[in-house]
């Protein structure tokens, strides 16, 4: 009986063995970077004997295309905003899911789980601000607006997406309504005439680290900004401050690109690191908030009301409308470009 339980401890030692496997996974980079190392790839690493060999890149759907034209894949996850997920989805970019993989939906922040993508977190757009450099704080887009009150330069990123749903809400624009004004020739009008009261006092930033850099500097007196940049501000003690109203928010998910020879790793990768246990990591170091529900009952009640998926704040929120960008996307950021090439 003792050499039988031997011999089976051996081939079970083995099995692992030969199942033990690396994948690729490929992320946005920077502090998100060594944060997803310490929260999901080395605990992935331990708990399963697996390797993840950590990547970045800058969101190229390019890339992504050519490996799978080419069927020379070497990436197996990669982080990807909800436009070019869904884009990616509908071009066979990337593989279906197998949801019993992943886990049970109602588990999971609506949303989080689709096709071929499962939600890794919950990021937001919103105002921020230097409260030493304002007599006043802001409450919200108008404000924005207000040179008067709020005199000095402001920031926005350049480019179409974020900056015309602002515009709109500044111009009186409800909520709900948004997205199908901005569907309108009228509405998309109205949006840049609404920037053009600011332009002139409008510095635009391109990478997201940029915002706190030109708040801190005094350059700027607000800016829109992902929310976990300046929660990571607030951590190291700068005095910037969040104004939720108005905010818009959007899931990042894992997808894994067609062709993958490692799927079935692949997904138990994303199962382990949609986890409670490991998504609260993840939220604590970052501020962003997390995707599955259960997270929340981990978190200390100051730190969860500081997240962007607390449901005061998200209640003052509006979604990102992935697929009006999908559709509308590419010929409102050419008018913006246009527009914002323009002196007069």
């Amino acid at each position: 009986m003792k050499n039988k339980a031997i011999g089976t401890l051996l081939l079970a030692a083995m099995a692992s063995s030969s199942m033990a496997d690396e994948i690729t996974v490929i992320s946005f980079g920077g502090v998100s970077k060594d944060v997803q190392s310490e929260a999901f790839y080395k605990p992935f690493e331990k708990a399963t004997g697996n390797k993840v060999i950590a990547g970045e890149y800058n969101g190229e759907m390019g890339r992504i295309k050519v490996m799978v034209d080419t069927n020379s894949v070497n990436w197996d996850i990669v982080q990807v905003e909800a436009p070019e997920l869904i884009r990616g989805c509908e071009e066979g970019m990337f593989e279906q899911l197998d949801m019993a993989h992943l886990g049970k939906e109602e588990d999971f922040v609506p949303g989080t789980l689709s096709d071929c993508g499962a939600g890794l977190l919950i990021w937001s757009m919103a105002m921020a601000y230097n409260s030493e450099k304002l007599s006043a704080a802001p409450t919200g887009w108008n404000d924005f607006w207000d040179t008067q009150k709020f005199p000095g330069k402001r920031s926005l990123r350049k480019g179409a997406k974020y900056t015309l749903e602002i515009a709109l809400m500044a111009d009186g624009v409800d909520y709900s309504d948004i997205y199908t004004v901005l569907g309108t020739k009228e509405g998309v009008d109205r949006a840049f005439n609404k920037l053009d009261q600011i332009k002139s006092s409008i510095q635009w930033w391109e990478a997201g680290a940029q915002p706190m850099q030109f708040l801190a500097s005094g350059d700027v007196v607000m800016s829109t900004a992902f929310n976990g940049r300046v929660f990571s501000a607030q951590e190291s003690g700068a005095p910037v401050q969040i104004v939720w109203k108005g905010s818009i928010y959007a899931i990042d998910s894992w997808a894994i690109p067609k062709g993958s020879k490692n799927k079935a790793v692949a997904e138990q990768f994303i199962e382990f690191s949609l986890r409670p246990e490991n998504q609260k990591i993840h939220t604590v170091k970052l501020g962003y908030g997390s995707t599955n529900l259960h997270t929340a009952s981990l978190l200390d009640p100051a730190m969860a009301t500081r997240l962007n998926s607390a449901p005061a704040n998200l209640a003052q929120a509006i979604p990102m409308n992935n697929e009006f960008w999908v559709d509308h996307g590419e010929e409102l950021e050419q008018r913006f470009n246009a527009w914002v090439a323009k002196t007069n």
